[in-house]
């Protein structure tokens, strides 16, 4: 119980000091000059004074407050090495017996490091576990801090203002001194390369304990794929050039060998991910004949940026003789030994637009371009009516690249291009926009070439189910073959058009060996914690996913259609790092977090991050083993202190017991108040005139 005096006026000061200052002026002059009942005329302004002021005595009654006292366990990746995880549940099940046993402390858990909807595990943000934890605590409340974690952690404050409270922190540390580990980091790795051209980047080995010197044996891959590898000085920055395979997403991946004793392999291996650019595509596209679909093709390969376009146009057949003067002529001469043989491997795609064989090309030529294809070249040919005549391409030596024949008949009428079953599951045509009404939602087309037992997959079909387009391969190379020259009329926007540019643009990319549009394809990526995977195919149902957690583990994934020819499936993951996925031969590899997280760069247990802080504040840093033979651990002893600046010995650590208190209820009792107050000034003015009036 607390008591106290206050004062709460009948009036404001200032009113009562006018109205008390002129009586007792009044009444110094007789005290000075010891008139008779001075002292009683002043006593009773004192008292009217006092009654005017109000005295009120106050009691309180308050409650001791409990400091509080946080234990924060790390429960992050890097304490799953060794004893580590099983080290800190048993030191917070003793630090909790113990603060049991100290009642001025109210005690509060947090279980900080674990991935969650709002922790990606990327990183070890103790401090900012324990901030959520105290946000309702006032800083005089905090008694201190109990961190059990192996050191590694990323967001320690940089000094005691920062940590926004005076309370000392310690910090018990898992694993044992001298440890041993390797790990392997990018220092230079582009975000995007040239597909197909070697790309500059560079790494570092580095380690600690036995395993900070010495030579590591390093193996590059790229995609999956072994691609090198080196000896290579331990803590000395190397240069190398990689091969960025593809257009698209790839991962290349540095892989180093265990050391003996070392606690984790987890960061023995770095990743990084390069989107490979194509360079600009080489298309070379010759037209037989002038007609209304050749601009389709040219503004559709203008259009693109990425694509270099060399396009010749045959107006002046060799059996056209009119007598004009060669000089006068302001056509150009067909350069076909520059193109055919100089440089036709330098093109990424040949188109033939509507060409028959007119001798404008030797016929030893057709056999080249075959050859083109078969070594790994890409052709497209757009046919008309010219490949079902005499001189179609058909009757050179081209024909063995080519995936039909024609039968020597041309089908004119109106109909809808529609696609097959195949092409319903086929990535160049699924999904076409327009594909799934009957009839489908684009503009009608008026003539195709009949063929006869087409090779490859029919992906199109036009009237009484006549092929209508072919993708083939033959021999490391594609052949795409359209059998009608209408396409541009869905260009033109004839009776609403259809997806012209983008059927256009998939046969190009499917025929340039895209990986996207690989009919049989396997690929995967993360998305936060989710391993999404997605498996394209031309059969009914392909196998399960077999994948390999970057811990080493498997898991057998079912696959769901999604679509026809795609089956996906989610794997909801806690692990970060390099995911494995396998399904039949098709193989992939996605990574699911940040790229080389700081939760896996250093896992080597250490008292050099916690240590500034907590000597700062007063705290200490304590192992819980000495060494890998302890058979237990050692936790300190607990002890309630007062707000010393250290708090902490070599076998104790102390946390600060509270002089804070709460109010529980409050008593007022006015002094000069009521029948006693009235009394005490009756008293004092019969007083002054009884000895007046004697």
């Amino acid at each position: 119980m607390n008591f106290g005096l206050e004062f709460d006026p009948l009036f404001r000061w200032s009113i009562i000091a006018l109205l008390i200052f002129p009586l007792i002026m009044v009444a110094l002059p007789g005290l000075v000059l010891r008139q008779r009942g001075a002292i009683l005329r002043l006593l009773a302004v004192l008292v009217l004074g006092l009654a005017l002021l109000n005295p009120v005595l106050v009691s309180q009654q308050r409650d001791p407050l409990r400091n509080v006292v946080v234990v924060v366990a790390d429960h992050s990746q890097s304490q799953s090495i060794g004893t580590r995880d099983v080290d800190t549940d048993a030191a917070v099940k003793q630090v909790t017996q113990r603060l049991s046993k100290l009642k001025q402390f109210d005690v509060r858990f947090v279980d900080a490091g674990r991935m969650t909807d709002t922790n990606d595990g990327t990183s070890t943000r103790l401090f900012s576990s324990l901030a959520d934890a105290l946000r309702d605590v006032p800083p005089a409340r905090i008694g201190g801090v109990i961190m059990v974690t192996d050191g590694q952690v990323h967001d320690v404050p940089a000094n005691l203002a920062a940590l926004g409270f005076a309370a000392p922190v310690h910090a018990l540390i898992t694993g044992v001194p001298d440890e041993s580990d390797r790990r392997i980091h990018f220092i230079r790795a582009p975000r995007f390369g040239i597909a197909g051209k070697p790309l500059e980047m560079s790494y570092r080995v580095e380690g600690e304990g036995a395993a900070a010197t010495g030579t590591a044996q390093v193996r590059i891959s790229v995609n999956g794929k072994p691609s090198g590898g080196a000896t290579v000085p331990v803590g000395v920055e190397q240069h190398v050039k990689v091969t960025v395979p593809r257009a698209g997403s790839n991962i290349i991946e540095l892989d180093t060998e265990v050391v003996p004793g070392e606690i984790t392999r987890t960061n023995n291996r770095a990743v990084a991910m390069v989107d490979g650019i194509r360079e600009n595509l080489r298309v070379l596209l010759i037209s037989g004949e002038p007609h209304n679909g050749e601009r389709t093709w040219r503004n559709l390969l203008k259009s693109d940026p990425s694509v270099d376009l060399v396009h010749f146009t045959i107006l002046r057949p060799p059996e056209k003789q009119d007598g004009t003067p060669i000089n006068e002529l302001s056509l150009i001469a067909f350069p076909t030994r520059e193109l055919f043989i100089d440089k036709i491997n330098g093109f990424d795609l040949i188109i033939l637009d509507r060409y028959q064989h007119r001798d404008v090309l030797p016929i030893l030529y057709y056999d080249y371009i075959a050859q083109y294809v078969k070594d790994g070249g890409a052709l497209l040919v757009a046919a008309g009516p010219e490949y079902a005549g005499q001189n179609s391409i058909a009757r050179t030596p081209l024909l063995a690249a080519l995936p039909a024949v024609s039968d020597g008949q041309v089908t004119e009428k109106g109909f809808y291009p529609r696609l097959t079953e195949a092409g319903k599951r086929h990535p160049v045509t699924r999904g076409l926009a327009g594909a799934d009404s009957e009839p489908p939602h684009w503009g009608r087309w008026f003539r195709v070439v009949n063929v006869e037992h087409p090779e490859g997959t029919v992906v199109m079909k036009g009237p009484d189910n006549l092929p209508l387009l072919i993708l083939n391969r033959y021999g490391k190379g594609r052949v795409g073959m359209f059998l009608s020259d209408q396409g541009w009329l869905w260009a033109r926007g004839f009776e609403g058009g259809g997806p012209d540019v983008a059927l256009y643009r998939r046969i190009v990319h499917w025929l340039m060996k895209e990986p996207s549009l690989e009919e049989e394809a396997l690929t995967a990526q993360g998305h936060g914690r989710t391993l999404e995977i997605r498996r394209q195919t031309m059969g009914d149902k392909p196998g399960q996913a077999h994948v390999t957690l970057p811990s080493g583990k498997t898991v057998d994934v079912a696959l769901a259609q999604s679509e026809p020819g795609v089956f996906t499936a989610t794997l909801k993951t806690d692990e970060i790092g390099l995911f494995r996925i396998a399904e039949g031969k098709l193989s992939a590899l996605a990574h699911v977090g940040p790229l080389n997280a700081p939760e896996f760069a250093d896992s080597v247990s250490t008292e050099a991050r916690l240590q500034p802080i907590a000597q700062e504040s007063g705290g200490s840093v304590h192992r819980l083993r000495a060494s890998t033979t302890q058979s237990g651990i050692s936790v300190p002893g607990i002890v309630a202190v007062g707000n010393s600046r250290s708090a902490a010995g070599t076998d104790w650590i102390g946390l600060i017991a509270g002089n804070q208190t709460a109010l529980k209820s409050v008593s007022r009792i006015p002094l000069v108040a009521g029948l006693f107050g009235l009394v005490l000034l009756l008293l004092a003015m019969g007083g002054t005139w009884w000895r007046e009036g004697g």
